[in-house]
């Protein structure tokens, strides 16, 4: 599992980076499409776990946004709300807020052996809450990479 999230990360020099999609399972949320690791602190990079499997959304605990695409846009809503920090500068539920969007990240934090410079997100949910629409939960997996 590792090595699959680490290869969607990472592509081979030179390779075009397919399109990511615009809607994911039918939720409003799309794939974000690839990422660099933050060059100080830590980043969270959380996959969809549904029949549709992409890079979703990807947290920065230095910087304290969350980048989603929503509605086929690609933002960074700024942290609002944290509980106390877990561990790699991350909490188990952190609140983002842009405009009249609210979204609450929850997530589990494993550290294992084989991982010297982040952890495994073992499990995770995504809940977007826009205005008077209906709220969206979004299952998520993924890893938190850290700067060296």
């Amino acid at each position: 599992m590792i090595s699959a999230l680490l290869a969607a990360l990472l592509l081979a020099p030179g390779a075009a980076e397919p399109r990511p999609p615009a809607s994911i399972d039918g939720y409003p949320i799309g794939g974000i499409g690839r990422q660099s690791l933050p060059a100080k602190g830590c980043a969270a990079y959380l996959f969809s776990t549904g029949e549709t499997r992409t890079l979703v959304a990807m947290a920065g605990a230095e910087a304290g946004v969350l980048r989603i695409a929503l509605d086929g846009q690609v933002r960074d809503y700024a942290r609002a709300a944290t509980g106390a920090a877990v561990d790699l500068g991350f909490a188990s539920q952190t609140r983002y807020v842009s405009g009249d969007t609210v979204v609450t990240l929850t997530m589990t934090i494993t550290r294992r052996p084989d991982l010297a410079q982040g952890a495994i997100v073992s499990d995770a949910t995504l809940l977007v809450e826009r205005g008077d629409r209906d709220g969206v939960i979004m299952p998520l997996a993924g890893m938190i990479g850290c700067a060296s």
